[in-house]
């Protein structure tokens, strides 16, 4: 079985959100599946998608500052200045972690380890909400 969904998650402030849950909600087909995959794209360029720790939110914190030192605004070599200092800093970060995860499904479920989760890294200070294509495959 194929399925290919578009789906949108509201938007959130800047900084590095736990949305498992939220994209699981939009998937009511994984709970039919016992195996398969699920791969989930973010269709933006200064957004991106990552699977890292999913218990304690000071990762999240430590992710934000990080990225923040290793791509700050304001650079005087940005030229991409025209929507804002943060829009050049979220392109880069995005391809830097990647707009795409993929995600085996066992038993109606994301076969996801212990302590992992799905993070929406929003990189820009308004971003606005935020479109997904999730393509699912399994029986």
């Amino acid at each position: 079985m194929w399925i290919q969904k578009t789906f949108q998650l509201p938007a959130k402030p800047r900084g590095f959100h736990l949305v498992t849950r939220d994209v699981l909600a939009q998937l009511p087909e994984v709970r039919d599946l016992s195996v398969g995959v699920v791969h989930l794209l973010i269709q933006h360029t200064s957004a991106s998608l990552t699977l890292n720790e999913n218990a304690d939110p000071t990762v999240r914190d430590d992710f934000s500052s990080f990225f923040d030192r290793l791509v700050p605004e304001d650079s005087h070599y940005f030229v991409h200045t025209d929507e804002g200092p943060d829009d050049m800093p979220a392109h880069l970060k995005s391809s830097l972690l990647g707009a795409s995860v993929s995600i085996p499904i066992t038993n109606g479920g994301f076969n996801l380890g212990m302590w992992q989760g799905i993070y929406l890294c929003e990189h820009r200070n308004y971003g606005g909400s935020r479109t997904f294509i999730a393509t699912i495959n399994g029986e």
